[in-house]
């Protein structure tokens, strides 16, 4: 059914095809167009947070994302959940981000080619598989070494990778 419908619209016939077809290719590519989206939220945190951890890092501040998504607790997408944080308006406000990198006033633009790329292969693949970490089982939390945060004693120490420990939910 589906040539002969492609065949009739090529032809001009079958204006219910048409719009149909239109109707799928408009879901397909706002689905291409999210997917995307995904995969520029989540190489931009790999890069901004984790660039400098070596590819077991960077995949551990993914996986920690991917907690984030999963969990009921936090927005279910990506981008929902690398740029949660306080907003004025629009804007979001300066060290109030889940995410440091997403409110700390500087722009999100990539400045090592080779980095940016390594992100976007290891965003790729965590967006297209399950990936855990052993020893990281359900972390949804992190923070760099040299740092404590207010919210250490809410949640339970999973393990350090690199220059972050990460944290799940008690």
């Amino acid at each position: 059914i589906w040539s002969r419908s492609l065949y009739a619209c090529a032809r001009g016939e079958g204006d219910e095809m048409r719009g149909l077809i239109v109707a799928i290719a408009l879901t397909l590519l706002g689905s291409e167009a999210k997917a995307d989206d995904a995969h520029r939220c989540l190489s931009e945190a790999l890069y901004f947070e984790a660039r400098d951890q070596g590819w077991i890092g960077m995949l551990a501040v993914g996986v920690v994302v991917q907690n984030r998504v999963r969990s009921d607790k936090y927005p279910n997408t990506v981008c929902g959940v690398v740029r949660q944080g306080r907003y004025w308006g629009s804007r979001p406000l300066r060290d109030r981000c889940q995410f440091s990198y997403w409110c700390d006033g500087k722009p999100e633009e990539p400045e090592t080619e080779t980095a940016w790329l390594e992100c976007q292969n290891i965003a790729k693949l965590l967006l297209s598989t399950r990936i855990e970490i052993e020893g990281l089982e359900g972390a949804t939390h992190y923070h760099a070494t040299w740092m404590t945060p207010k919210w250490v004693n809410l949640v339970e120490r999973k393990q350090r990778i690199g220059g972050h420990i990460f944290y799940a939910l008690k």
